[in-house]
């Protein structure tokens, strides 16, 4: 029988493990922070649920679909913002959430992204710009407390809209957006040609003038307004005219988070419907974080041996952790407790021995220094 891993997928364990549950608790704490309530949904849906009125975005196309037993089409969830139809339902606005879970896409698979991944969202149902400033207001803090070099983007699909319009591209605009949304993602020369096929190349020279030249269209009125908000929770955001956020469903701002280290997106959301309702929202994906945060995982881990003493080694180790400190057992000679706290990450080891009971003295030693101290017992 073959145990390893399906492509796309992997196993978390030790320092990875550790420093995963680390961001995802900094992620959450500050979700609390700012007023999100958490909530959990399923990770199967029904295929069409799932589907919903977006089946032509890449996303969606990348589904895992399945059958039950009763042969009903289902799917894994790619996302977690069609679930917000059902939750929000006889809510008092704005409603305000966050989930944090496991997404499925079979997609390719890069350094950072795999085919199931642990994403963080919020989002607000019954949102204005001043909401859209405060999410990235909290982006900015979360990225910070990872110790993470960022650049928020942002633009709006109105916008684009309006480019469109000016330049007169009626025909194939989702397609002709997709084109410009993969600037980033292959080379120059393939998007101008892709635009080209389309009747759309002439976007290509709007869209990388300066900002200047945008203010004479309406909907600019919102990026400065998002702008302007931003700058009242003190953070910094760019215009980027390109900036198209790849799912259909968004309708005014659109924001991404570049890493200064990778140069590329790790965070993304925008503003959308719900049931009809002005929403807006961010996700964090965590696998990209593990790459990036600057997080030194040194949690402090005590070792009890008891060496034939189980009775007062369980006693210390229940007794140090109503201390607050995380403390493993173990039963056995000395020298295959040190292998074993070495290789578990314990940094600190107590012998529990008869002499130590004895005489109510216990030996700490500290496994990276080999440096040893008394405990009092």
């Amino acid at each position: 029988m073959k145990t390893e891993t399906i492509k796309g997928f992997r196993d978390y364990s030790g320092k990875d493990a550790e420093k995963k549950a680390i961001i995802r608790e900094v992620i959450r704490q500050v979700f609390e922070r700012y007023g999100f309530n958490p909530v959990e949904t399923p990770v199967i849906e029904s295929e069409e649920f799932v589907k919903g009125d977006n089946a032509d975005d890449e996303a969606v196309r990348d589904i895992y679909k399945l059958k039950d037993r009763g042969k009903r089409k289902l799917a894994l969830r790619y996302e977690f913002t069609f679930q917000l139809k059902r939750l929000v339902k006889n809510k008092k606005l704005p409603y305000k959430c966050y989930q944090i879970g496991e997404l499925f896409r079979d997609e390719p698979i890069r350094e950072g992204r795999n085919r199931q991944f642990t994403q963080c969202d919020v989002d607000i149902v019954g949102s204005t710009i001043k909401d859209e400033a405060e999410i990235l207001a909290m982006t900015s803090e979360i990225f910070k407390s990872l110790k993470v070099d960022f650049t928020i983007l942002i633009n709006n699909r109105k916008l684009l809209n309006e480019i469109l319009d000016d330049l007169k591209i009626k025909k194939n605009r989702e397609q002709v957006l997709r084109e410009i949304d993969k600037l980033d993602k292959q080379p120059m020369q393939k998007t101008r040609d892709n635009l080209s096929k389309l009747g759309a190349e002439k976007l290509l020279k709007v869209i990388n003038r300066g900002e200047k030249y945008f203010v004479k269209f309406d909907s600019y009125k919102e990026i400065k307004s998002l702008i302007d908000y931003c700058k009242v929770y003190g953070i910094k955001v760019k215009f980027a005219p390109s900036l198209v956020r790849g799912l259909a469903y968004y309708n005014g701002s659109v924001f991404e988070v570049w890493s200064k280290k990778l140069k590329v997106s790790i965070c993304g959301g925008g503003s959308y419907l719900v049931n009809g309702i002005q929403s807006t929202g961010i996700s964090f994906g965590l696998t990209p974080l593990l790459l990036i945060a600057n997080l030194l995982v040194d949690i402090e881990k005590y070792l009890v041996v008891s060496l034939e003493q189980d009775r007062q080694a369980i006693k210390l180790a229940q007794k140090l952790r109503k201390q607050g400190k995380i403390v493993g057992m173990y039963y056995g000679k000395p020298s295959k407790a040190m292998e074993y706290a070495n290789s578990y990450g314990f940094q600190k080891v107590i012998f529990v021995g008869e002499r130590e009971v004895k005489v109510k003295k216990l030996k700490i030693k500290v496994m990276k220094s080999g440096k040893e101290s008394i405990l009092k017992f």
